[in-house]
């Protein structure tokens, strides 16, 4: 017998490892996405260090809806007496309850949003004056701008160190000057009314209610003399220390005048 035929079997295996072992590309993917969300943070970070507070409030703005929609319905009562939903609550009837219908129908209503778009299409002119020299840029930290249902409410507040009026007076200081000279010019885009407002911190002044209604009417004065027509300031009011707008109430950010143009027909 040969001894060949005794020779032991060797079979060989091998083995295939499918998407190449540690040669795969999953963790490429979840280091992009990583890497992605690392600079997305570092930008933000950077954003927000590098712009002032009047900046962040335009580009807020910008991705926010320029025509606000109603959650309230004047459609009819009982149930499915309306043939579409309106609201959260109730069906408004067809050709009823509208928010144009409401304020005097279609035309109301595209006079209603074209007032706002006038609107905001000043407060980017006002915010882009910042740029127009290093003083103008300083003084913009002290102004902040938003929309309401009353209209575009400009705001100039104290900070640390840079008061808008000299202490306990109403005397304004230069900032305050140089801010409402550029808000009269802006405001010359328009023709809408215009209402101006002073409030203080808690504890500032002896007489506080007498002290916002001189800073109001200090503000009124000079809107008129930097070209705001008198006519169009239909309120001139001094709120005290009874409406704060940040806690506590002794917060400097409390000591604030506002000049809002108020939307047509209010």
């Amino acid at each position: 017998m040969s001894t060949g035929n005794n020779r032991p079997i060797i079979i060989k295996r091998k083995k295939v490892i499918a998407g190449g072992g540690h040669h795969g590309g999953a963790w490429k993917v979840a280091y992009a996405d990583f890497v992605t969300a690392m600079m997305a943070f570092f930008m933000l970070m950077w954003l927000l260090n590098a712009t002032t507070e009047q900046q962040r409030a335009g580009i807020a703005d910008y991705f926010a809806p320029t025509i606000p929609f109603s959650q309230l319905s004047g459609g009819g009562d009982g149930s499915l007496s309306g043939e579409s939903l309106q609201s959260l609550d109730t069906l408004l009837e067809m050709g009823t309850g509208g928010i144009a219908e409401l304020e005097g129908g279609p035309a109301a209503g595209l006079a209603d949003a074209a007032d706002r778009q006038a609107l905001r299409d000043l407060e980017s002119a006002l915010l882009g004056r910042g740029g127009e020299s290093m003083e103008l840029e300083n003084a913009m930290r002290q102004l902040v701008t938003r929309m309401t249902d009353e209209g575009l409410v400009i705001e100039i507040f104290d900070l640390p160190g840079a008061p808008i009026f000299i202490a306990d007076t109403a005397r304004p200081q230069p900032v305050t000057v140089t801010l409402i000279t550029m808000i009269s010019r802006v405001m010359g885009l328009v023709t809408n009314d215009v209402a101006v407002a002073a409030h203080v911190a808690e504890g500032q002044g002896d007489l506080p209610w007498d002290m916002t209604m001189d800073r109001a009417g200090q503000v009124r004065a000079l809107l008129q003399v930097t070209g705001t027509q008198p006519d169009r300031i239909v309120r001139t009011t001094g709120h005290a220390d009874r409406v704060p707008l940040v806690s506590p109430d002794t917060e400097l950010r409390n000591n604030r005048v506002t000049v809002t143009l108020l939307r047509s027909g209010l």
